[in-house]
């Protein structure tokens, strides 16, 4: 994140102050040229960023939040489990 380090951001904003779409798995809050700014739950937990961005202007903002208080990914289906062959039975003719 050293890069980031130099990106101007708009504003600061506690991760408890956005709104969490558990469908889309993305954080939102509001922007002030009437879109929403947007992050991802995956890029928060791989730490790849902590910036949210609007996808109708320019500006950019800082997520404040903790590692650990993120929420959790949905579970992965798990894979299922394997049929096991069926005996056949010879039908009288």
């Amino acid at each position: 994140m050293a890069e980031e380090e130099d990106i101007a951001v708009y504003d600061e904003v506690e991760i408890e102050d956005m709104t969490f779409d558990e469908t889309l798995q993305i954080f939102h809050y509001p922007c002030p040229c009437g879109d929403r700014f947007e992050i991802a739950l995956a890029d928060l937990q791989d730490e790849s960023t902590d910036i949210a961005v609007c996808p109708s202007c320019s500006l950019m903002i800082r997520v404040i939040f903790d590692q650990d208080n993120l929420p959790q990914p949905p579970p992965d289906d798990p894979a299922p489990e394997p049929i096991e062959q069926q005996q056949q039975v010879p039908i009288a003719a």
